[in-house]
């Protein structure tokens, strides 16, 4: 199922579509090269498509259009938990990649909360402020209603940290919106989220 979610504002447009039920070919366009490269892995190992078509006042400074990217994100996830019926609801993955291993471990459940386990062991990977990522995923969990907890364990590459923390996101969230036959009732012992 395909969600679509556009956003407009004074600094940014960003539009979305999601299917988390779909591999398949994801087409990120932010006008950052290494974002577009760190969504396209977060959607590839998750197993869901992806695209994004976002465009903003990056001559000024990339914040407002990564973190509106990670609330657009965010807001197209609810809306799936919303519309599929019952998902898994929580989802984990270590992924290492060469001197690089982190963890994500999410609930969709309603109540956002970012537990952000992140030193870099460098400033920047390219010309991209790695401190830019948490402000991604603040958006991404405050829309999306996840408690999301990101974890570097371990790193002497910022950008193999990087994009070994989209990776785990990527097969924490395919693992969290999976469909549940049991229904939204079989999401919580309350009998809803």
């Amino acid at each position: 199922m395909m969600v679509e979610i556009h956003r407009v504002t004074k600094e940014t447009e960003i539009l979305v579509k999601l299917d988390m039920n779909t591999s398949g070919p994801s087409k990120p366009e932010t006008g950052l090269p290494f974002f577009d490269h760190m969504l396209n892995a977060m959607a590839f190992h998750g197993g869901f498509r992806l695209e994004v078509k976002a465009s903003g006042d990056i001559d000024v400074d990339p914040h407002h259009l990564i973190e509106d990217t990670g609330l657009v994100i965010g807001q197209a996830l609810e809306k799936a938990r919303k519309e599929s019926g019952g998902i898994h609801r929580y989802g984990q993955a270590v992924i290492p990649m060469d001197d690089a291993l982190c963890e994500a471990v999410v609930d969709a459940c309603g109540r956002p909360y970012l537990q952000w386990n992140v030193e870099w062991a460098q400033d920047k990977a390219g010309n991209f402020n790695l401190f830019l990522i948490r402000e991604f995923f603040w958006g991404l969990t405050v829309a999306g209603k996840l408690n999301l907890h990101l974890t570097v364990r371990y790193s002497k590459n910022g950008h193999h940290a990087a994009e070994a923390m989209f990776k785990a996101a990527g097969r924490a969230l395919m693992e969290a919106y999976t469909q549940n036959d049991g229904g939204e009732a079989g999401m919580s012992t309350k009998g809803t989220l």
